[in-house]
């Protein structure tokens, strides 16, 4: 006959674990989305702060020519990661034996990324010096006027073959963007490339209990999203969209969360499946490109009007609505007792990451001219995520218990954008909770993540850069009220 090991004596020791299983995750996966509050026994609430630190430092490319996808090791790029902080709340109740609802709050996705340094990822205000690079070398300051005008020239020499013509018209246009590219540079002189992302989560939850023992639970309801961003593209490393400027002002939208759950307290044994739907936002959005707005001054005619040359200015210009789907997932949670004092996990989550992509109106607009019908998406990713961790938790004494954990993270692909260049991780982490008294506790814990190296890429698919051998770490805290409830 299988022991009994009862759940009553390994509580401690399953709150222990989930202060460690937060992570920095494929792509703008942050808080993994944890709904273990509502799992609990009785009424229960929680508040816990999280701190992570990665450095992701790499080498950029020396090959800067537009048109030219090759990688060439460049110059050294100190960690762009910036630390961020976030925190999650949840509380939950019994209404009696068959139904329980709660309240949770996360910060689900976000990216922090800080470009400086002597890379390409960072503007320069040298004309000349970044026309020599824009051009391979071939040309200078002083020099790529006269050619762009040979070349002219050459197109509409009607004395030559329609192929001559046509490669001198597109010889003149790449010299053309390369000088446009340098002066859109020169606008954001000493600014580096930077971005944010931060969203929040509201979920309301009711669950119903059913079964002989009431071991099997039915759960779901609204998850009201607020999302916002920030993006900044700097430097020759992304060619025509150096200077882009992005804000998406803040947007909450509707989703929903559905979920099924399985226990056997004899055993210390639970499970959950999770769903969490998209959330469509139709967010607003400031864009700014400059090299449309020089493109556009530059083929006005040499008597154009004040008036003409601002209006063509702020044809680089544009705000609009544009639609951007955070992405569904799935999160399944086990535990079971493994004698009277131990505890046993496993967490594992799925993310389509593949389906996401985040398509600024006028950046998309802009590269449709060179990349089909459909253009460009800012940022995408060609993989979906799995995330696997298993843990183990001891209890040492009534009031302290310890846990270990191990985890990997798959990545969305490699190369996969240079505003987050990092493929998955493995982790290692450590965690322990101490009870103050029958109902309080604090819990404190901390995890090591090594990440996957990967290449920045644009979404032209031009290799602008290669990270590897980097790390980070994640630290928590939560403290923690439970209590009975009884009905009878």
């Amino acid at each position: 006959m299988r022991p009994t090991f009862h759940l009553k004596p390994l509580v401690i020791a399953a709150a222990a674990l989930s202060i460690a299983s937060v992570s920095h995750a494929a792509g703008l996966d942050r808080s993994g989305q944890d709904i273990t509050a509502f799992l609990q026994d009785g009424l229960y609430a929680e508040a816990v702060y999280t701190y992570i630190d990665a450095d992701v430092s790499g080498y950029d490319s020396a090959n800067n020519v537009p048109n030219s996808n090759g990688y060439v090791q460049g110059n050294k790029i100190g960690d762009i990661a910036e630390s961020y902080d976030f925190f999650r709340y949840g509380v939950k109740a019994d209404i009696n034996d068959t139904f329980s609802v709660g309240i949770l709050y996360d910060e689900p996705f976000g990216a922090a990324a800080d470009y400086s340094g002597d890379n390409n990822f960072v503007a320069k205000g040298d004309l000349n010096s970044s026309i020599t690079k824009l051009t391979g070398g071939k040309f200078n300051g002083a020099t790529v006027g006269t050619e762009i005008a040979r070349l002219t020239g050459i197109a509409k020499d009607t004395t030559l073959t329609p192929q001559q013509r046509a490669a001198a018209a597109a010889g003149a246009t790449n010299l053309s963007t390369a000088v446009g590219i340098a002066r859109a540079e020169a606008g954001t002189a000493g600014e580096g490339t930077n971005v944010e992302v931060r969203s929040e989560n509201i979920t309301a939850i009711l669950g119903a209990k059913f079964g002989a023992n009431k071991e099997f639970q039915v759960y779901g309801g609204p998850v009201a999203q607020r999302l916002q961003a920030d993006v900044k593209l700097r430097g020759l490393a992304y060619g025509p969209a150096s200077g882009y400027t992005a804000h998406v002002t803040p947007d909450q939208d509707y989703g929903w969360l559905a979920g099924v759950s399985y226990s056997k307290p004899e055993i210390a044994l639970k499970a959950a499946l999770t769903y969490r739907s998209e959330i469509d936002h139709n967010a607003k959005i400031s864009e700014s490109y400059p090299i449309v707005g020089i493109g556009a001054v530059g083929r006005l005619p040499a008597d154009a009007t004040p008036a003409q040359i601002a209006a063509a200015a702020a044809s680089g210009n544009r705000n609009s609505v544009f639609e951007v789907t955070t992405p569904q997932s799935v999160n399944f949670d086990f535990q079971t007792g493994i004698n009277k004092t131990t505890l046993a996990t496993a967490k594992v989550r799925w993310v389509p990451w593949s389906d996401f992509a985040i398509v600024p109106p006028l950046y998309n607009d802009v590269s449709k001219g060179s990349y089909g019908p459909d253009g460009l998406a800012l940022v995408g990713y060609d993989d979906d995520q799995w995330q696997v961790e298993l843990g183990m938790a001891k209890r040492l004494s009534p009031a302290l218990a310890l846990s270990g954990t191990v985890g990997w993270d798959s990545g969305a692909g490699d190369p996969t954008t240079s505003l987050g260049p990092v493929d998955g991780y493995y982790s290692a982490g450590l965690g322990a909770k101490y009870n103050l008294n029958e109902n309080w506790a604090v819990s404190a814990g901390g995890k090591y993540l090594w990440f996957g190296d990967a290449k920045g890429q644009l979404p032209t698919k031009k290799i602008v850069g290669d990270f590897q051998d980097n790390d980070g770490y994640i630290l928590g805290v939560k403290l923690s009220y439970q209590a009975k409830q009884n009905f009878n």
